[in-house]
């Protein structure tokens, strides 16, 4: 229920606050006065977009906020599935900066404009007269019977099939497109890993080869030079160990007359050591030295295999190289278990495809059990409303299964004697629209805990014994719903448990939308005046204070 809202600059209202009746709530004013300005206002509360245009004072910001009594709806998971704080009284805010930006909120915290949408229409319920223009079209009519059904938990179980029988369509449908792919290029897959596999190349064996085939190509050249290095550093005769070993004799008898000689002939040792260590190094690494004409051509045709592999797949390295072969046996694998992966995939869609069925079967059922019992409580509402001959009739067939079930849904309506019942957007007028919406908000309140209601001038094209037929259902359904209704007709004006009144005040000098409760006496003088005019005679003073019963 909602208990208080406030509407801040947005468009003609500059501070706006209203408490509204548990029961019913009558808002009344003059055409222009800004009666629907507030229900744009409440609109951002149930997530619509806005810009900063709605500003009534540009350089401030814009401020819709609603409390609401919440305990009778259970509302308690959906709050907590949202990380939001839940209270039995909740509050609903919206915001939109001088600069555009819109923020929502509720019980202080952040929510995007889906999380408003979401709670506030499990809120209120705003009647609009461009829904009463969608009561002509499928999808409403279809929401209208499961809604009068109570089919919520079939539909969301159906939606949950029909997820599923997606996901398991696509699934099949994109395996069957791959294992065709696969298929076909099998055996040209399998022969590029064959000869990846039979090449069989490590990481780094592009450089080592790249290494090795210079030394086998140079081995002789190499070979050679190791031996004269060997000679020139030996201790053969005039080698340079030689050399060292008759200076170190030389310097031995006087290496202890200064610490300067000391060091010198210790410097001589140190070099004579590691001329021998480097010897024996050089005299490995040229018994090592093979030169092998076979073992380069190895090398040489090893790496032609590899530049050519490089060159066929246009890659740069073996790395990108070893990558293609992973591509490739993941490939084949999938080739080879492509036919497993169809048949399950298959027995997934059969499953989805079957409970589906399954689902809207029920589905279908649930609905058409209603036609004759809906059809029938919205003609008897009809009939006080104006609308004595009217027929309904609800008419359905079967589809492809969709999102929201298998079959398609349609209202017929005659308004006339003798006249078959048509498709709604074919034969009702106006004023039959409006009233047969009314009917329709009226047996929905009866079937199900409605939120806060909000109609507006749902009584269009009403007037006289029809207007209070209209006004006795509204006071019905205020019993078990609180209902706010936006009207013209003093007849309704005058059965609300609490009446205000909403005027343009032109005394400052910017024009505003005000609101305010009325008294006892005005309501009177209002009520007069939407019988006879600006200036109401004594007679329609008399006429309002009858239909207040005062």
């Amino acid at each position: 229920m909602l208990s208080r809202l406030t509407i801040q600059n947005y468009a003609l209202i500059r501070d706006l606050e209203m408490t509204p009746s548990e029961k019913l709530t009558v808002i009344t004013g003059e055409t222009g006065a800004g009666k629907s300005i507030m229900l744009g206002a409440i609109g951002l509360l149930l997530g619509n977009r806005a810009d900063t245009k709605v500003l009534w004072d540009e350089s401030l910001k814009c401020v819709t906020e609603a409390q609401f009594e919440i305990k009778p709806y259970g509302l308690k998971s959906l709050f907590e599935e949202h990380d939001l704080d839940y209270s039995h009284q909740s509050v609903l805010r919206r915001e939109i900066s001088a600069g555009g930006k819109s923020r929502a909120f509720i019980n202080d915290t952040p929510v995007t404009l889906d999380v408003m949408r979401e709670i506030g229409s499990r809120l209120m319920d705003v009647h609009s007269q461009h829904e009463t223009l969608e009561l002509g079209t499928h999808r409403f009519q279809l929401n209208l019977v499961d809604s009068y059904a109570g089919n919520e938990g079939i539909r969301n179980s159906y939606h949950d099939a029909w997820k599923e029988f997606q996901g398991a369509r696509s699934e099949l449908e994109r395996l069957t497109a791959e294992s065709g792919k696969l298929k076909a290029e099998s055996d040209f897959i399998n022969f590029q890993l064959k000869e990846l596999e039979m090449a069989a190349f490590s990481e780094n064996e592009q450089e080592r080869l790249e290494s090795d085939l210079k030394v086998s190509e140079h081995g002789e050249d190499i070979k050679t030079r190791l031996n004269q290095v060997i000679t020139l550093i030996g201790q053969n005769e005039g080698g340079v160990q030689s050399s060292l070993a008759t200076a170190l004799s030389l310097l031995q008898p006087i290496r202890t007359f200064s610490p300067a000689l000391e060091q010198l002939a210790s410097r001589i040792n140190v070099l004579r050591i590691e001329l021998k260590d480097i010897e024996q190094e050089v005299e490995r690494e040229e018994e090592s030295m093979e030169v092998d004409p076979e073992k380069t051509k190895h090398i040489q045709e090893r790496l032609d295999l590899l530049y050519g592999l490089l060159q066929k797949h246009r890659v740069t390295d073996i790395r990108d190289l070893l990558g293609l072969q992973a591509q490739f046996a993941e490939q084949a694998r999938k080739t080879a278990n492509v036919d497993e992966e169809l048949a399950r995939a298959n027995q997934r869609h059969q499953k989805a495809s079957s409970q589906l069925k399954d689902w809207s079967v029920k589905l279908r059922k649930s609905r058409e059990s209603t036609y004759t019992s809906l059809a029938k409580d919205l003609t008897a509402l009809l009939k006080p409303l104006g609308i004595p001959l009217a027929v309904i009739e609800v008419a359905s067939h079967a589809v492809e299964p969709g999102p929201h079930g298998a079959d398609q849904v349609e209202l017929l309506f005659s308004a006339n004697k003798g006249v078959p019942p048509k498709p709604l957007e074919a034969v009702a007028s106006g004023g039959e629209f409006s009233r047969l919406m009314f009917c329709v908000k009226y047996v929905l309140a009866e079937k199900s805990s409605l939120p806060t209601l909000v109609l507006d001038e749902i009584d269009t094209g009403v007037s006289g014994e029809i207007a209070i037929q209209l006004a006795t259902m509204m006071q019905k359904m205020a019993k078990r719903h609180q209902l706010i209704t936006i009207s013209h007709l003093p007849q309704i004006a005058a059965r609300g448990d609490r009446h205000f009144l909403v005027y343009k005040d032109n005394s400052n000098t910017k024009t505003s939308t005000e609101i305010k409760t009325l008294t006892e006496d005005e309501r009177v003088d209002e009520i007069a005046k939407m019988i006879g005019g600006s200036k109401p005679s004594t007679l329609a003073r008399e006429n309002a204070r009858e239909l207040l019963g005062v």
